[in-house]
């Protein structure tokens, strides 16, 4: 059955909010601008782009039989078809749920099942995998696929503001990923927020995508949907230091997402290319070394910002805008680039002690958000939205303190969470499964800084096995990226007298201890 037009006068009165209006409204204004790119080519301008957006849902309402608020997957690496196959989801008035492509089998199945997925999107690779899953695939550039846009358009769906638009998954210190419910509305406005705190974009300007979908590369697509700017994908499908300088050459007015680490390969890489077109690196996922910082500014110019975002208030709790980032004269410049910058157009921000009262500037405690942008709860998780969402506010579990000027400084993460690469890694889930591993006893895990991830995850161990039981161990079970890359065997793990472990004290003794 077809869903209604947004023109139907007997459908019950809504207020209409679906970000894939954005798709048809370029279409009709500049259908010739170019939408989607991959590598140096134009694949699709927005005329094309709004014709498969709206056939592809023609076919997941008719062939796939899916109905409103049905969640629908995307588990691939970079590909012009992710584009397409999103505003298509929401074009349908169903619910996206982008999942990292490089979680291990089981992190996926949990996902899928948590989420209730009704199809799932997958790279041919994904496909190839044949995972053992209630979940039907389809893979991008099948005939199944293909068949999809052998559709009649669907008429665009009514969402309503606080429809949920995307669930973004983001992991727990339980080691269970959670769903956040982004709304139409969370993401209308963190779009609009980035016009306002970091680019004016213009129609016929680029977005690069050497980051994955999705996750934040993929929500800044959002803003340059809006603007009708093009998408373009990397023909590798991910982040290659050639191929960045390649594509800043050959594109028009570039700006990209990249996390920290990414941003200190490219300064470091020696290329003839010059990043003549490059318009604006937004980096954000980890905090970046002050002396990176510097570096980058002096091969790139005045070029950079920084974002403080987390899944639950996308893109937006704090920003530091290239203006202030650059602004080397200013007597506070290094403490500012220390920082996490000030508080987005969109939010307001707070330091709140451990009574929910807020603290006096200078302060530290835990940091809380609230705004159009938060997300409405987590997924099928009352539990977890009443501990997160508290009369209007997000509470972060991040800690840090503003100064006399507004900047905010983070001085701990939330629930000792490590970021490797720009990849979120919760120690819990990497403890819980080393306690299943044969010969293990007590485990502890925390990070070390490293130079060119981030950080990197060291595993404390208590028990009799080895190195390699362990990464065999971990292989089996969890994704690559999140397995430890150091394991040190100690004969116990330093306790307080509640028998809690002291990560404090693992810390000291691991920046006493050299790298291996």
């Amino acid at each position: 059955m077809r869903h209604i037009l947004l023109e139907d006068t007997n459908s019950q009165a809504t207020t209409p909010m679906n970000i894939a209006n954005w798709i048809i409204r370029a279409a009709l204004s500049r259908p010739t601008y170019p939408a989607v790119g991959h590598g140096h080519n134009v694949v699709l301008n927005y005329q094309q782009l709004s014709q498969e957006v709206g056939t592809i849902a023609g076919g997941l309402l008719d062939q796939k039989n899916l109905n409103p608020g049905d969640r629908v997957g995307i588990i691939s690496a970079n590909t012009p078809q992710y584009i397409e196959t999103i505003f298509a989801i929401w074009h349908a008035g169903l619910i996206a749920v982008p999942i990292n492509a490089k979680l291990h089998q089981s992190e996926l199945d949990y996902i899928l099942t948590d989420a209730d997925v009704s199809l799932c999107f997958v790279s041919p690779e994904i496909f190839a995998k044949n995972h053992q899953t209630k979940t039907p695939f389809v893979a991008f550039g099948s005939d199944e696929y293909r068949a999809l846009l052998n559709n009649s358009p669907a008429p665009i769906h009514p969402s309503n503001p606080t429809d949920t638009a995307w669930l973004f998954y983001t992991s727990g210190t339980t080691g269970k990923p959670k769903g956040a419910m982004l709304s139409h509305r969370n993401l209308m406005a963190m779009s609009l927020n980035y016009f306002s705190d970091f680019d004016k974009v213009e129609p016929g300007d680029t977005i690069i995508h050497p980051a994955p979908l999705s996750h934040g590369a993929g929500l800044w697509m959002l803003p340059h949907v809006c603007a009708m700017a093009c998408n373009v994908i990397p023909q590798s499908g991910g982040f290659d230091c050639e191929e960045i300088f390649g594509l800043l050459s050959h594109w028009p007015n570039v700006s990209f997402f990249a996390a920290p680490t990414m941003v200190r390969r490219l300064t470091l890489h020696k290329t003839k290319a010059k990043p003549e077109n490059l318009k604006l690196i937004i980096y954000g996922g980890a905090p970046m070394y002050v002396t990176d910082c510097i570096a980058a500014l002096d091969r790139f110019g005045p070029k950079l910002a920084q974002l403080y975002g987390q899944g639950e208030s996308p893109m937006t709790i704090t920003h530091l805008p290239k203006q202030m980032l650059a602004d080397k004269i200013h007597p506070d410049w290094k403490h500012r680039l220390g920082t996490v910058g000030i508080c987005d157009s969109c939010v307001s921000v707070k330091i709140v002690d451990d009574n929910d009262q807020e603290v006096p500037t200078g302060q530290t405690g835990e940091i809380i958000v609230s705004g159009d942008t938060v997300m409405t709860g987590y997924w099928n998780n009352p539990k977890a939205t009443n501990q997160s969402l508290k009369n209007g506010w997000l509470y972060t579990g991040d800690i840090g303190h503003f100064d006399n000027n507004g900047f905010l400084t983070l001085t701990d993460r939330a629930k000792d969470l490590i970021i490797s690469g720009g990849s979120n890694i919760y120690p819990r889930e990497i403890e819980e499964v080393l306690l299943t591993a044969s010969g293990v006893e007590e485990v502890s895990v925390i990070s070390r800084p490293d130079a060119d991830w981030g950080e990197i995850v060291v595993a404390y161990i208590v028990g009799n096995t080895d190195e390699k039981r362990l990464d065999d161990h971990c292989l089996k079970n969890i994704a690559r990226f999140k397995r430890p890359k150091i394991y040190r065997f100690i004969d116990e793990l330093p306790k307080n007298n509640y028998g809690k472990v002291l990560k404090t004290q693992l810390r000291l003794l691991e920046n006493q201890t050299p790298a291996t």
